[in-house]
């Protein structure tokens, strides 16, 4: 099928965007267009107008800034991907991309398009949860910041509004000695996960948890941060015993999300094996650079 008519904006800078946007109805901003353009396609959007962004310089970029990582919305996943600089302080993000869609998704898609699509089960708001992100925002008005925690207003509704463009996000850089993880399970490579699973962890000399960040994604409409279970683990050996801990917040999760080929219980099981392999993995990791 092929799209509704509709008018086609480009603007140069961020000013002439925020402004169009001040003034249309019925408009989309298009990014990288990897979920965008199939749901027009399908007519499952008809917008009037679709505002292309592509050409403004300032919405892209990796930077490290003090002990954040800035990410910009039109940075394009392959560029995340393969950026040294995210390898070395965030490395779970390295590894979260490696189950990104495909490699020509990821040459087009962006971070900011993933942010604002916002589909229950993908890796990028994931880790983002995980790393304690912060978007960014610009109207007309001002800027504004949204802690990834509140970012999610409904299923696949950012908490964005009509008049506002995301900028960015700002991501929480670890210590050097931390330990990651990040694992999915999904019917097909490249498919978006059914469960997937973001770990990071910080040890002592002793093996003792002194951090830990736990979140998982295709559960409910935003990511799920293990918040318990990561307050009762702080000073806890990291061992056996520490992921039980875990198993049980998981198993209490209420109103898992399940559609017509997953039911609950089943993403709940996926949770609970997938987070028992992550914990491992970056408890291993962490030990590995804490020797």
């Amino acid at each position: 099928m092929k799209p509704a008519p509709f008018t086609y904006h480009r603007p140069q800078s961020l000013n002439e965007a925020l402004g169009l946007i001040a003034q249309l109805d019925n408009y989309k901003i298009i990014a990288g267009g990897q979920s965008l353009m199939p749901m027009m396609n399908f007519r499952f959007l008809m917008p009037d107008h679709v505002i292309d962004i592509n050409l403004i310089k300032e919405l892209s970029g990796i930077t490290k800034e003090g002990n954040q990582l800035r990410i910009g919305a039109m940075t394009r996943q392959h560029a995340i991907h393969t950026s040294a600089i995210v390898q070395e302080a965030a490395p779970l993000i390295t590894e979260a991309y490696s189950l990104v869609s495909h490699r020509q998704i990821r040459n087009r898609g962006t971070y900011g398009g993933s942010l604002c699509h916002l589909d229950p089960s993908s890796e990028q708001p994931c880790f983002t949860a995980a790393l304690d992100g912060v978007i960014e925002v610009a109207s007309q008005e001002g800027r504004r910041e949204v802690p990834i925690a509140q970012w999610t207003a409904m299923y696949m509704t950012p908490d964005l509004a009509s008049n506002e463009i995301m900028l960015g996000a700002k991501l929480n850089i670890w210590p050097v000695t931390h330990g990651w993880s990040f694992m999915e399970y999904a019917r097909r490579h490249g498919d978006y996960a059914i469960v997937g699973v973001a770990v990071l962890v910080n040890l002592t000399k002793d093996s003792r948890i002194e951090k830990v960040s736990i979140t998982l994604c295709g559960v409910d409409a935003a990511p799920v941060r293990l918040n318990m279970s990561e307050t009762s683990l702080i000073n806890q050996v990291a061992d056996d015993a520490a992921i039980e801990v875990v198993m049980t917040e998981i198993e209490n999760i209420p109103n898992i999300m399940e559609d017509a080929l997953n039911t609950a219980d089943y993403r709940r099981h996926l949770a609970k094996s997938l987070t028992r392999r992550a914990m491992n993995a970056a408890i291993v990791r962490a030990k590995q650079r804490n020797s």
